[in-house]
């Protein structure tokens, strides 16, 4: 299989559960590898034979800010589950969602999670 990356997709967004977590939209820092076989759209050169990437980017986009879960771990299981419906072609997906500036000395805290469609 070969991987398709969004790498550093920094939004902005409402994630957390202290009380300025819920009302002030915070960086948050996405990456997410999908595994897809794409030697189909390699030999059509034909946008139709492939995961459209920019698509999924544009869904996770509208899903972050306009979502408000309470939990770095479901946001990424969301993003995680979005990009397996966006195409079919998708066999596995790892995601992860980071907080940059969240924890006092490091530089960000996160999730990363790896699902399967087979799961």
């Amino acid at each position: 299989m070969d991987r398709i990356v969004i790498k550093d997709l920094l939004l902005r967004g409402i994630v957390g559960i202290n009380p300025d977590e819920r009302t002030n939209r915070q960086d948050i820092l996405i990456n997410v590898i999908m595994w897809a076989d794409t030697a189909a759209a390699a030999r059509s050169d034909d946008i139709a034979d492939a995961v459209n990437y920019r698509t999924i980017t544009k869904a996770i986009i509208s899903h972050v800010e306009g979502g408000e879960p309470m939990l770095v771990e479901r946001l990424v299981q969301e993003i995680a589950d979005l990009c397996l419906s966006a195409d079919e072609r998708i066999s596995d997906v790892e995601a992860t969602v980071e907080k940059p500036g969240a924890l006092r000395y490091a530089r960000s805290v996160g999730v990363t999670i790896r699902r399967s469609r087979s799961s």
